[in-house]
């Protein structure tokens, strides 16, 4: 298992320093350090009017070895490059334009001085996010303010400021007494984000003199980021207050292409959306795993027993007899025998008429047949009424489920998901997610599954659950829990389980309890076009349950309940009506044959 430690959130996939002539100080490598994973440096060389390249032949090799030398002594990443021409801006510009996600930066006053020639134009629209600097450059783990108004640029100055590492970061509002409704609405969209994130220390403030207040804030922090306001950047530097007068060093960020030339209150939604982006981003970088990140087992099973965990997995199954002997004998044999990670495995089973009990019971795992557990409440057909009785014949603290069909089974699909729930004690659960090759007429399409995933779940997941956006495959069937979570949320009887599962822990526990984990590929049994159609129909009325709960007002009819199902018999086509109404189950500790069986008062 490779190191553990928190994932840091980097929202730059690159930092460009430009160094203009050899030009450069010790503020623009420091920033450039503390801004990204990787820096590149390049360099620029003018050539006067008239003039021709290969006349700068001996400075350009120097300003080359300059910048190789640099790149070398500041453990840069990125080899640098060197531009030489007349127009060396314009240049740069077409360069950065063809990379996503990189930040340039430059230095103020460097950037203003004659030789630089950065015009206005220019900075009107930027290739890329802008970020212009003054120093004193902090040494690390600076103390961060970031005062908001909801302008274009604010959420990238918040993307920026939650960059910073175990940093102390405080995002401030301020209004004056008297402002108008108008002054406030483009802070709308980010005042309901803000809240969320765990890292921002929020507060709200009314002053009349909103840069008097902010400077004596500055006293005792070490960097302020600004957004840029919406008029010229060079303009908008030499007459900004706190830019200019800030005891600490400044960064004043401007997101990339044109600005609107008023920043109102539908922008101002906009800029909430965005900040939407931004959580989701920083909860893909921090909180998605790798299932080799655990391939040492031994080291997994002394970090279970550190913390006394006892682990169960349930597997669910339905007429399984080619895969379910498999599966059982790859995880039983790696993660109970070679190594105990695993203290019980159980089938969960929905009445198969094949011999899926029969393998399970000669390989030596407990069998179940759902619909006969908890009679009293009534037997339901249906993978999440498997999943949710699971819950009552297991004693694990984590339980794991993986489905019994998967064809390339291996160790990992089990310990890549506990990994996470071992490593970081915020989980409450953790999905996995692979590539899914489509079999057609005995050829495998890379990439081509996940179908119900991508034109049902996802779009719902954006349009009502924007948060839980960066979830790759909510369906999954690979997946686990810590117990005192799961047995807290309702479960959907049938395919409406997990996109039902991933809601309720997010409404109840929040985004930084859910991760994901990379499994690498998963081959199993393609459906048909229309059990897939009815897994979507399904899916979609879970998702409309919690939407009901949430809003308190009731969507679904029961005739909604029914599907239409579209055959052609030649040379007629005709409707078949099937009811297919997703029920729930109640948190299962709210059952007494439960607490009882769990001894919970």
């Amino acid at each position: 298992m490779s190191n553990t430690e928190k994932k840091i959130f980097r929202p730059f996939r690159k930092v460009i320093l430009p160094i203009l002539n050899g030009e450069t100080t010790r503020v623009s490598i420091s920033a450039a350090h503390s801004l990204g994973i990787d820096v590149q440096l390049i360099g620029l060389l003018v050539v006067p009017p008239g003039a021709s390249a290969s006349e700068k032949t001996e400075p350009a090799r120097k300003l080359r070895g300059q910048l190789q030398d640099l790149t070398v002594n500041e453990s840069f990443s990125v080899p640098p490059q060197l531009i030489v021409s007349q127009q060396p801006w314009k240049d740069l510009w077409k360069m950065v334009s063809r990379e996503k996600g990189t930040l340039l930066l430059l230095e103020y006053p460097t950037l203003c001085t004659g030789s630089w020639g950065v015009t206005e134009e220019l900075l009107s629209k930027p290739p890329c996010d802008l970020a212009i600097i003054r120093g004193p450059w902090p040494e690390k783990n600076p103390s961060i303010l970031i005062p908001v108004r909801g302008g274009p640029s604010a959420e990238l100055a918040l993307r920026l400021g939650m960059s910073f590492p175990k940093t102390d970061l405080d995002v401030i509002h301020f209004s004056t007494a008297n402002a108008h409704h108008a002054e406030d609405e483009p802070f709308k969209g980010l005042e309901k984000i803000l809240p969320t994130f765990p890292e921002v220390h929020f507060s709200r403030d009314h002053s009349d003199n909103p840069v008097d207040s902010i400077l004596t804030l500055l006293e005792k922090k070490q960097l302020l980021i600004l957004g840029a306001p919406v008029k010229g950047m060079l303009s908008a530097i030499s007459s900004n207050m706190l830019f200019m007068k800030a005891p600490c060093a400044v960064i004043m960020v401007r997101r990339k292409g044109p600005l609107p030339e008023r920043w109102s209150g539908t922008e101002g939604a906009m800029s909430g959306a965005k900040a939407i982006s931004l959580l989701v981003d920083r909860w893909f970088a921090e909180n998605t795993y790798h299932a080799s990140e655990f391939d040492d087992l031994q080291r997994l099973v002394e970090t279970k027993e550190k913390q006394n965990l006892t682990i169960s997995l349930a597997l669910p199954a339905l007429n399984e007899e080619e895969t379910v002997g498999t599966v059982i004998q790859t995880i039983k044999s790696k993660l109970m025998d070679e190594f105990h990670l695993l203290d019980e495995i159980v089938l969960i089973d929905s009445t198969s008429s094949d011999r899926t009990r029969e393998i399970a019971r000669q390989l030596g795992i407990p069998v179940y047949i759902h619909q006969e557990l908890l009679r009293e409440y009534g037997p339901r057909r249906g993978k999440g009424e498997a999943l949710w009785k699971s819950l009552l014949v297991t004693r694990g603290d984590i339980v794991v489920w993986i489905d019994t069909d998967i064809v390339n089974i291996h160790p990992r699909f089990v310990y890549g998901v506990l990994g996470p729930l071992l490593v970081n004690p915020r989980l409450q659960l953790v999905k996995g997610f692979y590539q899914r090759p489509l079999k057609s007429e005995d050829r495998l399409q890379s990439a081509a599954g996940g179908r119900v995933t991508e034109l049902t779940a996802r779009p719902m997941i954006n349009l009502f659950y924007p948060e839980l956006s960066g979830i790759i495959q909510p369906l999954a069937g690979e997946y686990g829990g810590r117990r005192k979570a799961l047995e807290q949320i309702s479960f959907s009887s049938g395919y409406g389980v997990e996109i039902g599962m991933i809601i309720e822990i997010f409404e109840k526990f929040g985004l930084e309890s859910i991760g994901q984990v990379d499994l690498l590929e998963r081959i199993h049994h393609n459906q048909t076009l229309e059990a897939l159609s009815k897994m979507s129909f399904v899916i979609l009325q879970a998702i409309f349950r919690r939407l009901e709960r949430r809003y308190g007002r009731s969507l679904l009819e029961d005739v909604n309940k029914s599907m239409k199902l579209i055959h052609y018999s030649e040379p007629n086509y005709f409707l078949e009506v099937e009811e297919l109404p997703e029920l729930e189950r109640p948190p299962m500790v709210e059952l007494p044959e439960y607490r009882a069986a769990h001894h919970i008062e």
